[in-house]
């Protein structure tokens, strides 16, 4: 597919590797997406050495620290997927920001509060932005009556996880009790949302511009983990939509979402579109992976950003003095 003129993520802000110093590309940590994020982590790293950036893997938090005190880095590319022992969910960021230490993406206000699905969900609907129904599901709730509230088909899932990770598509009402508890395998609370029947999108965000949507059209019946990380017959179409008013309007609603959030830098927005040409907002991904099967790196290649290019942007955005 030719690619698509857009001329305002077409300028890097600059051009030698010295101005980032020493890099650290923080990885791996010990959340459900360890793996994950040491597949992005090793193709980053591949792609800032291949642009002449001096940058070296740090896997998990306690390791950076270390480094951080022995003066060995001048800022960190997150590349640290997920909530528990990751770097999405606020703790990382403020960390950094105490110790002066340059870093991409969001800061401490978007990133904790993207990792929270329900909070994020709430400041959506309170600015008119469309998401699913959902139901908090507090500890003892009687999951049934939620459902029924809903109404069937829902989602069941961790609300502070990303990737898939112990989400259940829920049809009847017998399996209700297992999808909880799959979800409760996991920290935080847990979120039942209405399942919306049509298309899955995403939207990368690079700076404050909204990158060509991808529609995911995965072999099976869903895109689970398998088709996100591992499947080869997954489809991803960009843009997503052939309707260009279609397509702008789904771009202004991921940016206006991920800014609603308090994101900054870079990200993906998640969107479903029903069968009648409604959008509904999912969540932000703050760190989005950066693996051969990624999102981001497949749009930014549709406005003639390559991966090292992209790389080399993401890590930009740690050249910011204020955060959100």
């Amino acid at each position: 597919m030719t690619p698509v003129s857009n001329p305002t993520v077409l300028a890097p802000r600059v051009t030698e590797p010295k101005a980032f110093g020493r890099v650290a590309v923080l990885m791996g940590g010990t959340s459900a997406e360890r793996e994950v994020s040491l597949d992005s982590g090793r193709n980053v790293l591949e792609a800032l050495r291949a642009r002449g950036i001096d940058a070296q893997p740090v896997d998990g938090i306690p390791a950076l620290i270390e480094a951080l005190g022995a003066g060995r880095f001048d800022r960190v590319f997150n590349i640290l997927h997920g909530n528990k022992g990751g770097g999405e969910d606020g703790t990382l960021q403020g960390l950094l920001e105490a110790l002066k230490v340059p870093y991409t993406g969001s800061g401490v206000l978007g990133s904790a509060l993207a990792m929270d699905k329900i909070r994020t969900k709430q400041v959506w609907l309170s600015l008119g932005l469309s998401t699913p129904r959902y139901v908090r599901l507090a500890k003892g709730a009687n999951v049934h009556d939620a459902a029924r509230e809903l109404g069937l088909p829902v989602i069941v899932k961790p609300s502070s996880e990303g990737s898939s990770v112990g989400v259940s598509r829920v049809f009847n009402d017998a399996d209700l009790d297992a999808a909880v508890e799959l979800a409760a395998r996991y920290p935080g609370e847990l979120l039942m949302e209405q399942l919306i029947v049509g298309g899955e999108y995403t939207v990368g965000i690079l700076g404050d511009v909204a990158l060509p949507t991808i529609r995911i059209v995965p072999a099976g019946e869903y895109y689970d983990y398998h088709a996100k990380y591992l499947a080869e017959d997954t489809q991803y179409l960009c843009p997503g939509l052939e309707d260009a008013a279609a397509e702008r309007a789904m771009q202004a609603l991921a940016l206006a979402a991920f800014r609603a959030a308090g994101c900054t830098g870079w990200g993906r927005v998640d969107v479903m579109r029903d069968k009648a040409g409604n959008n509904y907002l999912l969540e932000v991904n703050t760190a989005p992976g950066m693996t051969s099967h990624s999102l981001v790196p497949k749009a930014a290649r549709q406005v003639g950003i390559d991966f090292e290019d992209l790389c080399w942007r993401v890590l930009e955005t740690s050249l910011e003095a204020a955060r959100g």
